[in-house]
């Protein structure tokens, strides 16, 4: 519609160019923000798992589209995420983030970074492992860590990323029939 208008679009696109790149650092202070006003809800042994884990796994696929407009300047993106989590949500957990989620990030970038394999794959691959990480870490440091606990925060990310990983996949394998045809 704007091009039909013959009016400029160079913001709109620049916009869009790095609109995963944006969403991928407001989502990080928005989820620590999220851990500092929602409480954990005890499950059943006494566990205590926090809802707002259910949202981490998109994260980590974001990270992935991220990656894809900025390259290794990701890395940088993240940085400017934790940033504002420091200064705009609860300390305490946005140090415990910010460990927790450099170290899992790292894990999802190196995947992400040195396999050649198809982005779904990629992303797939990256939460596995990234997750698992990004829980032990983020739950010990806020004092909350358990076995039962860690599990459950790292399924309820994972649920986010193979939704992800579907939809992606199933889009993957569209493409790959209408070139066969």
């Amino acid at each position: 519609m704007i091009r039909s208008a013959g009016l400029s679009t160079d913001g709109y696109d620049t916009i869009m160019k790095y609109i995963s790149t944006a969403l991928y650092i407001a989502l990080i202070y928005l989820v620590n923000y999220a851990f500092s006003i929602v409480p954990p809800i005890e499950l059943p042994g006494g566990t205590m798992w926090p809802p707002v884990a259910l949202l981490v796994g998109f994260i980590f696929v974001v990270r992935d589209f991220a990656q894809r407009e900025i390259g290794h300047y990701v890395l940088l993106a993240m940085g400017v995420g934790v940033g504002l989590s420091y200064f705009m949500a609860d300390p305490h957990v946005a140090i415990a983030s910010a460990v927790a989620f450099s170290i899992s990030e790292l894990v999802d970038w190196a995947v992400y970074s040195f396999t050649k394999r198809k982005l779904s794959d990629r992303i797939l691959a990256s939460s596995l492992l990234a997750t698992p990480v990004d829980s032990v870490v983020f739950l010990s440091m806020i004092g909350f860590f358990s076995i039962a606990g860690a599990v459950a925060m790292t399924v309820s990310k994972l649920i986010g990323a193979f939704i992800v990983w579907w939809l992606i996949r199933r889009r993957e394998k569209t493409v790959e029939v209408e070139v066969d045809a």
